[in-house]
């Protein structure tokens, strides 16, 4: 009986000594991404670009406007102000052209990240409408 007591109790002691190191270790991950965060901004990977400077994401937000012709900004149709795009292989194909995105916007960088681009909607249409109407038919 002895025995098995001290078996108990060192197989208790054992336990309670890995769920301490195990909760440590979870305790120094959590500071560990903390200091990722504080890298430059040169070494921040594709995850922690849609980061503020503050380390919170950017406010999604739905702007109308359109894509330079080399897709590395875009220009609002509300105020004009003129935003880069942090990830212009979103907007490829839409080169030039009037648009609606919806982007994580960082005033603070001048910067937006874009989630999803559709054409302009009411007005593009109108556009191909009148196109094909001045056509002569066939």
């Amino acid at each position: 009986m002895k025995r098995f007591g001290v078996a108990l109790l060192s197989a208790f002691v054992w336990l309670s000594l890995s769920a301490a190191a195990a909760y440590a270790g979870q305790q120094s991950g959590t500071s560990d991404q903390q200091s990722t965060s504080a890298q430059p901004a040169g070494s921040q990977s594709t995850t922690e670009s849609t980061m503020s400077s503050e380390g919170k994401p950017g406010k999604l937000h739905h702007l109308k406007g359109k894509i330079s012709d080399d897709g590395k900004s875009f220009t609002s149709d509300k105020d004009q102000k003129s935003w880069n795009i942090t990830n212009p292989e979103a907007v490829k194909g839409h080169e030039g052209h009037d648009v609606t995105v919806s982007a994580h916007v960082y005033p603070d960088k001048g910067e937006i990240h874009v989630m999803s681009v559709k054409m302009g909607g009411k007005k593009a249409s109108k556009e191909k409408g009148a196109a094909m109407s001045e056509q002569p038919p066939q």
